[in-house]
């Protein structure tokens, strides 16, 4: 019996130090969180973004701008209230009703997480929590209401969640989107403007006036209904508003046009990872690099300045190919005219910059650089519209090797070798390496799908990263107001080519940069080691270039927004490589190149770089490499001379290599 109690006040010892623990953490967060809200009596903080050396950068809404309730208009504070939260001025920030109500949803839907927020919650969610949905999260907001509500008063709450409250295309707060849409102050609205501003709460995204002006309205019509039986408004004054035609300005950016496309990708993704929320004095770790960004937007502007077409659009993506860090990133030429995110959102024909995933899947698959493609005079048509590839000149040879086809961008090769290796192959490569739904067609080799610039340029990473995969990162980390990681990224890297095949590709990249349709980036000052490759799509619709030094991966894209020829003689060489062999040099002073590692299990042989055969004096030489179970040329070169000796040699060769043709077509 003794031993029983002593087990039960062991047991209570226990709980008593459980509860003393938990009481603990209770309080100090509840300190912690009443400091928060009391902070809120002299002003909110704000979220910043810091560049790769840990330097502040920008703050997450540059646009707001906080205005007193006093120059907020009636109107606009009874459409908020009416129609997100009509108790708000009787309720001590949780809404008993709301809650009911929704706890009966709750327990109808297993699954959903409801819980009738007032304008006080979602004020505590938008300046301390995130959006995602949980029960431990509302508990949270709940609580935070409560202390808002006792140390605020209504009217203070009221104006903090009209200054902070995110309402589409980058913009928080009454005042900034009345100037964006409607070119007014927030204390000249109407009835009818305010309800259209008001419905943009319940979906910034969906209901944003310049993508779907029919959906806010229609929104806003609700709104004026729930205003009427709030008694903000009359009936007449309700129908009046609803016949009332408002006049939408023109979408454009006031933020500042420096680095405005990088800025407006990481306020999306922020987004993207916690919903419209704007906590105050969190901070967000990016992967960018200030001086590379100011690099890349000069390089565009230049670039684009040469030609006299003022809608011609670029877009550049600079990547750490070890990481897939996003150093840079440039959009367009210009923000303020246009904020739409070529780089990340516009999806183009890569053309011929498809090629080297093709050639990759061949060297994958016991290919070498110097195999062989023959019969590339007579391919037959393919697929049911009976297409034919055709290179800009029909001079194609009957043959070439995987590196002389690569370096002179041959399209009857790169169609040979589709066909040898299989569409899904280079599919399955293409997937793993980030680039998705590219249609299994004929044409794949050609690049006729469809791939963004961010995109694209993280594939590339693969060649002189070793062989990985990597997904593009730009941000690091979020830390929030108590220094606690809200959001971490790690590298993401897949191994999908060996550090043998990467190297093959550096090397055959490398030549078309030296020898091929990429020389122009020689001639431009780019002297260290580089690869890359040029695309231009049918009708010189886009032009590219995507290439590489050992430390950066860089993909330039140039083409209008409506798929238009660019120019004559519009070729990825003439327009994208320039503003690519810019950037490269100006971002070598911030990364330097270095020198790419080759694979010790890689063996290199000197061959002629004409004929890719053994070399005879006269051949001008380079180095081929070579991975286990490549079969490396025996035969000498038969476009140069060479000696008596190495003529006498090469045609006993050439009798053997023939007799050994007829002998394989006799049994065949």
């Amino acid at each position: 019996m003794l031993g029983w109690l002593r087990t039960d006040s062991g047991r209570a010892r226990a709980l008593l130090w459980m509860f003393i623990v938990v009481a603990s953490i209770a309080t100090v967060w509840l300190g912690r969180q009443g400091y928060a809200v009391y902070k809120l009596t002299r002003g909110v903080g704000d979220t910043w973004f810091h560049t790769a050396d840990g330097r502040p950068w920008f703050r997450l809404d540059e646009q707001r701008h906080d205005v007193p309730m006093a120059a907020i208009s009636p109107h606009l504070q009874h459409a908020f209230v009416a129609v997100e939260d009509h108790r708000f001025f009787r309720h001590p920030g949780l809404d008993p009703i709301a809650l009911a109500r929704a706890a009966s949803r709750n327990l109808r839907e297993p699954g959903t997480v409801e819980g009738g927020s007032t304008i006080t919650q979602q004020l505590a969610r938008t300046l301390f929590l995130s959006n995602r949905k949980s029960y431990l999260r509302k508990a949270r907001e709940a609580v935070l209401s409560v202390l808002i509500e006792a140390q605020l008063t209504k009217e203070q709450i009221l104006e903090l969640y009209l200054n902070r409250l995110y309402l589409s295309a980058g913009i928080y707060g009454v005042e900034a989107m009345s100037r964006r849409v409607f070119g007014k102050p927030a204390r000249d609205l109407s009835i009818a403007e305010s309800a259209l501003i008001a419905g943009l709460a319940r979906a910034p995204a969906a209901l944003s006036p310049w993508s779907n002006l029919d959906g806010a309205i229609a929104r806003s019509h609700v709104v004026l209904a729930r205003m009427r039986d709030a008694g903000f408004i009359t009936v007449a004054e309700e129908q009046e508003a609803r016949r009332a035609r408002l006049r939408v300005r023109a979408y454009r950016s006031d933020g500042d046009a420096r680095h405005g496309y990088a800025k407006a990708h990481l306020r999306q993704r922020f987004r993207d990872a916690f919903g419209g929320d704007h906590p105050p004095d969190w901070r967000v770790e990016t992967t960018f690099v200030a001086a590379l960004q100011d690099a890349a937007e000069g390089a565009v502007e230049r670039g684009l300045s040469r030609f006299g077409a003022p809608e011609l659009q670029a877009a550049l993506v600079a990547m750490d190919p070890h990481t897939g860090d996003v150093l840079a990133l440039v959009g367009g030429r210009d923000y303020r005219r246009s904020a739409f995110n070529r780089a990340s959102r516009s999806r183009r024909q890569p053309g011929s910059a498809f090629k080297p995933f093709v050639f990759a899947v061949a060297l994958e698959r016991g290919l070498s650089p110097v195999s062989v493609l023959d019969g590339l005079d007579r391919i037959p048509p393919q697929g049911p519209d009976e297409w034919t590839p055709r290179n800009v000149s029909d001079d194609t040879p009957d043959a070439l090797t995987l590196r002389a086809a690569l370096l002179a961008s041959d399209n009857r090769a790169a169609t040979r070798l589709q066909q040898r290796v299989g569409a899904r192959r280079v599919l399955n490569l293409a997937s793993r390496a980030g680039l998705d739904d590219l249609p299994d067609v004929p044409s794949l080799s050609l690049g006729t799908g469809l791939v963004t610039p961010l995109a694209i340029t993280a594939a590339f990473s693969m060649f002189p990263n070793g062989g990985m995969a990597v997904r593009p990162r730009d941000i690091l980390r979020v830390i929030d107001a108590d220094g606690a990681p809200a959001l971490q990224q790690s590298v993401e890297a897949e191994r999908v080519l060996s550090p043998e095949v990467a190297f093959q590709m550096v090397s055959m990249l490398g030549d078309v940069v030296d020898r091929g349709t990429g020389t122009a980036a020689r001639r431009l000052g780019v002297r260290f080691p580089v690869g890359g490759k040029t695309g231009t799509t049918d009708d010189f619709k886009d032009a590219w270039f995507v290439g590489f030094s050992p430390s950066i991966v860089v993909g330039v894209w140039v083409g209008f927004d409506q798929p238009a020829t660019i120019g004559r003689d519009a070729y990825g060489s003439r327009y994208a490589l320039p503003i690519w062999a810019d950037f490269m040099q100006r971002a070598a002073r911030v990364r330097p190149a270095g020198t790419f590692e080759r694979p010790a299990r890689l063996h290199d042989e000197t061959l002629c770089a004409i004929s890719y055969r053994r070399p005879v004096d006269g051949c001008p030489l380079y180095t081929e490499y070579f991975k286990e179970g490549d079969q490396i040329p025996d035969r000498l070169c038969a476009v140069h001379r060479g000696t008596i000796r190495q003529r006498v040699a090469r045609t006993v060769q050439g009798w053997i290599a023939e007799a050994g043709r007829r002998v394989r077509a006799i049994f065949r």
